[in-house]
């Protein structure tokens, strides 16, 4: 899933139309992830570790049987040779485990939903305080953001804004957003968002006399 030239100026557009009536400003930003997702695959290699210790722990004879085959029976068992071999077995299953999931799709595919909306949410509070948050005279910034491979969006308000809008306004422009995420139209999801985000905007915050455009309209893409 890409966001196309005419993508960008779409969503621009919607932007732009919105804040013609409205004293809020509207930031756009769609990410490809919101992590890498490297902790997966070290709590793969983890619990692959942890995995042969169990089986050892069960069936020891196994462990004895690979001792057979590295230490002289004429000189009987050496009193370190099963954690030798328990050590080296769990380095072993931790590499694996770890480098099974050296594919990134794999990771994400393999992260619980749960774990890939919390990192799309600290990714978008990153993105929002950098980004919107108090950037604007009246408080009036909204962060709308997408996170494409996890299929997550995000809507994050500036003080004054959260103070008169319930969360659940939003529960329409994120539905739309996601909706034309899932139909591979990431574009069209966003401007959907922004005109549902613009039109609640216009009713707490119309536009006033004077006001000026205090946060860039263009669609961020990283």
């Amino acid at each position: 899933m890409r966001l196309t030239e005419q993508d960008h100026a779409t969503v621009t557009a919607a932007v732009a139309a919105a804040e013609r009536h409205t004293a809020g400003e509207i930031v756009t930003v769609v990410a490809r992830r919101s992590d890498q997702y490297n902790d997966v695959a070290a709590h793969a290699g983890v619990l692959a570790m942890l995995l042969v210790l169990a089986v050892l722990s069960i069936w020891p004879q196994l462990a004895a049987r690979l001792e057979a085959l590295f230490y002289d029976p004429w000189q009987g068992p050496h009193p370190g040779a099963p954690y030798a071999i328990a050590l080296v077995l769990a380095a072993l299953a931790f590499l694996v485990g770890r480098y099974a999931l050296a594919s990134l799709p794999l990771r994400i595919a393999l992260t619980p939903g749960a774990t890939k909306t919390r990192r799309a949410r600290a990714r978008a509070l990153d993105l929002f305080r950098a980004s919107a948050e108090k950037r604007t005279a009246g408080a009036t910034g909204v962060l709308i953001y997408l996170s494409l491979d996890e299929h997550r969006a995000e809507l994050i308000a500036d003080a004054a804004i959260h103070g008169k809008v319930p969360p659940e306004i939003w529960g329409a422009a994120m539905a739309a957003l996601i909706a034309a995420v899932k139909d591979d139209r990431p574009g069209d999801g966003m401007a959907a968002a922004v005109a549902q985000v613009g039109v609640v905007l216009a009713e707490h915050f119309p536009r006033v006399t004077g006001d000026r455009n205090e946060l860039p309209d263009r669609l961020i893409e990283l």
